[in-house]
């Protein structure tokens, strides 16, 4: 790719996006195109063209005929309209007969299972402390909007967003047979309700503190935050044993739950229902479906529903994310580039050790426990050994409805969450399908798992050269290992616990440093707001340390080209997105805006300025003093 070097001085992304962003155009039921985007749309296609052939040419394996299945049922408009929205009516008369928290407590563990919304958001995941074993977290609940700072009354947003969900649940409450007096009623309730809990809960920037995850109760400590349900009978039927404690990752909001519902029970039997209701109308005719996308579509800007195929791909790929997924990198992946890609990971971990080695920040004590960490790193690649055997539970039943066979599929996947309670965990189950264009570090576990479909061009790809591959998918896998060590990934040590493994002085320099990418990047105007330094630092601190490590693991190649490598860096993350999803992704996204990762980062190394000749009063230019290093 050619490149114009003087474009590169004033803005390295849009001299190698720009002509590009001017062409791209936004699908019409998408908020976004570009790099991720266009492998996500690829993938989407070649998917769905080949669950539509196995739909007249079923497939052998077991497990991805039942995902076919799912795909047909899911597809059979014709038959849902039939059916109409009666499947979810005989599932609100459960919650209209309610008349007390008492008649609400039978119900609590079948409507854990089958995913509802509730008080309490019960999870089994790794201890923090003791991360070989299951324990049980519990969580607060979701909010109407898609963050507490939305409530606000500063935030012009709030009131426009809770007006269009208004309006989209008047109009699903009318479908659904309520008449315009229980309509309203329901509806403000329900925001009434919503208005407790949203002082309560953490905030995205709050809740991005890994270090205030962790606040285990005993159950007795727990069990009495409310004397208006019976926890402990929740807990114990839902597990099948009683634990004697839980991992409370909001307090605040359990340290107000009884007063939250004492006296309240209207409004909660409303919350109740109408999260049913936004939970299960799209599962019904396609007009519903259409109808509950509307507070989704004016929260992203998308303009117009998604195709009712996508609709059933997409419900398909989410209960057989590891079937189709499995099925994907098989066929279009393979064992010989998962070879590949692992020896490049292996590659990655041997030039972050090397670089830890010579890290004169950190004291030898520190340093040794560091690399101790990345010596214990899992790496997973393109895609699981096994099948989890949860997919072979996993069945459809084609003459029963699609909500029937949903909420059936839901309930096995989730029985088989809480029956991982109190087992060793299982560091190779994958937590993201194969199909999924993204990667991840779980700190818990201490792994990082590339997805067969994030490696591909332009990320990688044997027809590019070894610094581009290095400037897209190597620094991705190096941005991956640099979360074991970024703000919160530094906080475990090399089993997943969370543990100080840190000298008191390490760790003070390290949040100084910390601090100077919070304020690299606090305060940066994008779409007619700004970034926020504290919700971004862990993916900087990553971003950063990727991009770096890649860079030297791409100049000890003989064909190196500085240029080809930050190029292929800006290109990876080029994107053209609506104004209204950039806005919320500014709200809630741990993740930089795209741009700004492309081209903040940049600044930051040396071999940039080098390679493009960037001068001091080139917009591209960050004095010496300004720039930030951490790993």
């Amino acid at each position: 790719m050619t490149i114009d070097v003087a474009a590169v001085r004033q803005d390295l992304y849009q001299a190698v996006n720009g002509d590009w962003v001017k062409q791209a155009q936004i699908p019409a039921d998408k908020p976004a195109t570009g790099g991720f985007n266009d492998l996500v749309d690829g993938i989407e296609k070649q998917l769905m063209a080949d669950l539509d052939a196995m739909l007249t040419t079923p497939p052998t394996d077991a497990k991805l005929q039942q995902a076919v299945q799912l795909y047909a049922l899911a597809k059979d408009f014709t038959r849902r309209d039939q059916e109409g929205v009666a499947p979810l009516q005989a599932r609100l008369a459960e919650i209209e007969a309610l008349d007390s928290y008492a008649d609400v407590q039978p119900h609590l563990v079948a409507w854990t299972l089958s995913g509802e919304a509730l008080p309490v958001a019960f999870d089994v995941d790794a201890d923090m402390k003791n991360a070989q074993v299951n324990a049980l977290f519990a969580g607060a609940p979701g909010l109407i909007l898609p963050d507490k700072t939305y409530y606000d009354s500063t935030n012009e947003q709030g009131p426009q967003l809770l007006a269009v969900w208004r309006q989209m649940t008047t109009k699903l409450l009318a479908k659904l047979g309520y008449s315009s007096a229980d309509q309203q009623r329901l509806v403000e309730q329900t925001i009434a309700f919503d208005a407790r809990i949203a002082p309560h809960v953490k905030s995205r920037e709050e809740a991005a503190d890994y270090s205030k995850m962790y606040n285990p109760q005993s159950l007795t400590e727990f069990v009495g935050h409310t004397t208006q349900l019976d926890l402990q009978g929740w807990i114990t039927a839902l597990l099948g044993q009683t634990p004697t404690q839980v991992i409370v990752t909001e307090p605040e909001y359990y340290a107000t739950l009884d007063e939250l519902l004492r006296d309240h029970f209207a409004e909660f039997k409303a919350w109740l229902l109408v999260n049913r209701v936004l939970g299960e109308a799209s599962f019904l005719t396609d007009e519903c479906r259409i109808l509950a996308g509307e507070y989704g579509r004016a929260l992203s800007g998308s303009q117009a529903p998604i195709s009712q195929a996508k609709s059933a791909y997409y419900l398909t790929n989410g209960y057989f994310s590891q079937v189709v997924g499995g099925y994907y990198a098989h066929r279009y992946f393979g064992a010989q580039a998962k070879a590949d890609v692992e020896h490049m990971v292996h590659q990655m971990i041997a030039v972050y050790k090397a670089r830890l080695q010579a890290n004169d920040w950190l004291s030898p004590a520190t340093r040794q426990k560091a690399i101790t960490k990345l010596d214990h790193l899992g790496v997973q690649v393109g895609y699981p050994d096994q099948i989890p055997a949860l997919y072979d539970r996993l069945q459809v039943d084609p003459h029963q409805t699609l909500l029937a066979n949903v909420l059936a599929l839901t309930k096995v996947q989730r029985q088989d969450l809480f029956a991982r309670f109190n087992q060793p965990v299982d560091r190779l189950r994958w937590e993201m399908s194969p199909a999924t264009v993204n990667a991840y570090f779980h700190p818990f576990k201490n792994i990082i798992v590339f997805p067969a479909a994030v490696l591909q061009a332009p990320f990688y790809s044997l027809t590019q050269s070894s610094s581009q591959n290095y400037g897209g998918i190597g620094a991705v896998i190096a941005h991956e290992i640099s979360h074991a060590f970024d703000n919160n990934g530094a906080l475990f040590d090399e089993y997943g616990n969370l543990s100080n493994w840190w000298t008191a002085e390490d760790a003070a320099h390290f949040k100084q440093l910390a601090q100077r990418m919070i304020d690299e990047f606090d305060g940066l105007p994008f779409a007619g707001q700004t970034v926020n330094g504290k919700l971004t630092v862990s993916e900087n601190i990553a971003d950063a340390g990727g991009l770096s490590c890649a860079l030297s693991a791409a100049k000890a190649e003989a064909d190196f080209d500085a240029q080809a490598f930050f190029i292929n860096w800006a290109r990876v993350w080029r994107t053209k997105a609506r104004k209204e999803y950039q806005q919320l992704l500014l709200a809630i996204d741990v993740h930089a805006p795209q741009k700004l990762r492309a081209n903040v980062q940049v600044q930051n190394l040396a071999d940039f300025y080098q390679a493009f000749e960037v001068q001091p009063g080139d917009p591209m230019y960050l004095a010496p003093d300004q720039r930030v290093n951490i790993w």
